[in-house]
């Protein structure tokens, strides 16, 4: 059959690549891609959000499953669109995207079913938010209620970085209408870690464990990113983790859903962590995660598109996965997740195919550049997850990456709990 994935990063990169593997698969084709993608895809130039001309680009090259990697034509209602013309899309209603496009719905939605996450107010007015601070003290967390492409969650280890926060989202307006609301949230202390879930109404299927690495520096200092890398599986977790999270928490809020008149379909992303009292929700997002999609993926032996196509018909099977790790390296532009510069010659990566999964690339007059903040991730599979960490940096150490950076100790959780 003939597949299309909609979206241009690192993830999308990921899913047709996975895809493409597939038994079921004859041709995978993206839009609009990227140019590490046309390695492993047919690019098609349509933006994201063009929703007519992908269903007309749907029906015409006999699509039998669509699946949306990105948050926003999700949020703008792509997969009604589809659906109202009878074409199979793996992805929520504009509806059920709610549960990411609105931090402070799904706190409440959370609350009102007694799923577990931290203590939290919603604000409006940037002085009533001060006062909440000056309260509850540091360190506490800030987010954006509304999309904000990774970037709408500030945690604050200090007073001063909090007020500084509020006065960025609620009287600057960082992030526009995104951060006319924000959601402040107690810090809450254990080992994050993200668990995603192939979704329809209110059957289940969950993916294997991963790890992300959130800050932009060595040792987990520095700003917020989308994102600097992530390993799979997380072995030092404990070993029914993920059965207590379906039952304590994906489950309820799947339910939830359906009772509340928002049945979800699509990947269901939970951002965890694990606190003295279980598992909490850090957040909820309404697509696969990234980086975390580009090193589970790899590690699926199953084909994703009859996955997909059988759960869509309300059957569930269980994952067959490859047992060894896999540990991914974000190469990011110098100055992200700040300003940074784009058209950075990345030549050393023109050849290497082999699990490099493109951000934010491009090719201009045949040269391949940057044109993101996260321009590639490098993974690389080992017997242990010690040496999955050693093979990507052994991979990483033989390239220059003039005007790229990446972190030296991605998967160091894991690998310091042996």
């Amino acid at each position: 059959m003939n597949v299309l994935v909609i979206g241009r990063g690192g993830r999308e990169h990921a899913i047709c690549w996975t895809l493409s593997q597939a038994k079921s698969v004859s041709r995978v084709f993206c839009a609009p891609g990227n140019a590490g993608i046309a390695n492993t895809a047919t690019r098609v130039d349509i933006d994201e959000s063009s929703q007519e001309l992908l269903v007309q680009f749907a029906r015409e090259n006999d699509i039998a499953l669509t699946i949306v990697g990105p948050e926003q034509p999700l949020a703008e209602g792509i997969v009604d669109r589809f659906l109202s013309e009878g074409l199979t899309i793996f992805g929520p209603s504009k509806e059920a995207a709610i549960i990411e496009g609105s931090k402070s719905y799904a706190k409440d939605l959370m609350k009102k079913y007694n799923v577990p996450t931290a203590a939290y107010e919603t604000f409006t007015d940037a002085e009533s938010a001060k006062e909440y601070i000056l309260k509850h003290g540091a360190p506490i967390v800030i987010k954006a209620d509304g999309l904000a492409a990774g970037k709408g969650v500030v945690v604050a280890m200090s007073q001063k970085e909090a007020m500084d926060a509020i006065e960025d989202m609620l009287i600057h307006q960082q992030f526009g209408s995104s951060s006319s609301q924000i959601v402040i949230e107690e810090f809450l202390e254990g080992e994050e870690f993200s668990l995603m879930a192939l979704v329809h109404q209110d059957k289940i299927i969950p993916l294997e464990i991963a790890q992300d690495h959130k800050r932009a520096y060595d040792g987990d200092k520095g700003p917020n990113t989308g994102g600097m890398g992530a390993y799979s599986p997380v072995a030092h977790l404990p070993e029914n983790l993920t059965k207590h999270a379906m039952k304590e928490i994906l489950q309820p809020v799947v339910d939830a859903m359906i009772t509340e008149g928002r049945p979800f379909t699509g990947v269901l992303y939970a951002g965890l962590i694990l606190t003295s009292e279980g598992p909490k929700v850090i957040e909820f997002n309404a697509r696969f995660g990234d980086p975390e999609t580009q090193v589970v993926l790899p590690r699926m032996n199953s084909d994703l598109a009859q996955l997909i196509l059988k759960l869509l018909q309300g059957e569930t099977e269980e994952v067959d996965w490859d047992p060894r790790p896999i540990a991914g390296v974000v190469l990011a532009a110098e100055g992200y997740p700040g300003n940074y510069q784009k058209g950075i010659k990345l030549h050393e990566f023109t050849q290497d195919h082999e699990f490099i999964f493109h951000a934010g690339t491009e090719l201009e007059e045949g040269q391949l550049v940057s044109t993101g903040g996260r321009v590639l991730l490098a993974a690389r599979m080992g017997k242990t997850i010690g040496q999955a960490q050693k093979n990507v940096y052994a991979y990483l150490k033989e390239k220059k990456a003039d005007g790229l950076y990446y972190r030296k100790d991605i998967a160091h959780r894991a690998i310091s709990s042996l």
